[in-house]
């Protein structure tokens, strides 16, 4: 297999929870819920894991979450970002910084992985694996089940979407490491100038078709695999990983 690596996203405040703690910490099942995200990745092939985390957040996420529950394969555990992309690039250069350090390669692939989803599964990442393998960046998706409308701005539909050609987009989104890297790096580059022409950065698949013209395949997600966001995800969550 290619080495690989992933990163862990675990630098959101949780404000949509109500809750003073991020929602990342929020014990769940027993255990905070960044730990399960960081299980299944570390019981996959996976090789390595960059945790990235909230601003003032490292010296408890390395004690009380990698140190505390035996996370060898977390190899950095770095502070994000006032927004998502900066977060991930900062995942991604501490990944270059560690090969440099061991003076190696950096990883072939990387996985991009939102902390608060704690219902990926090793199936999902070998399927993402198996693609990137091939040659193909790629996101997690799942078609969407509900009819789809697009409003103008004073509320109207102005037509209704092909169901079938829309997808709901999920993590892990998985790419060549370089590929990515140099498309991070060209954004943050060019930041100033999307913000000003209102360019919105939503997903790490964006970037890529933005910088690039490497195009990004889907891989089949799952409906449980949600990102925990609400109190209603939160209770979800609890009902499920308390079983």
């Amino acid at each position: 297999m290619k080495k690989t690596a992933a990163i862990i996203l675990a630098g959101g405040r949780g404000t949509r929870m109500g809750s003073d703690k991020p929602k990342q910490y929020i014990e769940v099942g027993g255990y905070p819920l960044i730990y399960y995200s960081l299980k299944t990745f570390s019981d996959s092939f996976v090789d390595e894991i960059v945790l990235v985390c909230g601003e003032g957040d490292k010296e408890y996420c390395a004690s009380e979450i990698v140190e505390k529950y035996g996370f060898n394969k977390v190899k950095s555990v770095v502070s994000g970002g006032r927004e998502r992309y900066h977060s991930v690039y900062n995942g991604l250069t501490a990944l270059r910084c560690i090969a440099e350090g061991n003076r190696t390669d950096p990883c072939d692939i990387v996985f991009i992985h939102d902390g608060a989803r704690p219902f990926v599964t090793e199936d999902i990442i070998k399927r993402s694996y198996d693609a990137a393998e091939a040659g193909y960046s790629n996101v997690v998706a799942i078609p969407v089940r509900d009819t789809l409308k697009l409003a103008d701005q004073n509320g109207f539909v102005e037509k209704t979407l092909h169901r079938d050609h829309v997808w709901q987009i999920q993590t892990p989104q998985t790419f060549d490491f370089y590929a990515i890297y140099e498309a991070y790096g060209r954004l943050i580059g060019s930041e100033a100038e999307l913000l000003e022409r209102g360019v919105m950065i939503t997903d790490d698949a964006m970037v890529l078709e933005y910088f690039t013209d490497r195009k990004v395949r889907l891989v089949m997600g799952d409906h449980r695999n949600i990102k925990i966001t609400t109190p209603e995800d939160l209770e979800f969550a609890r009902r499920e990983l308390s079983c």
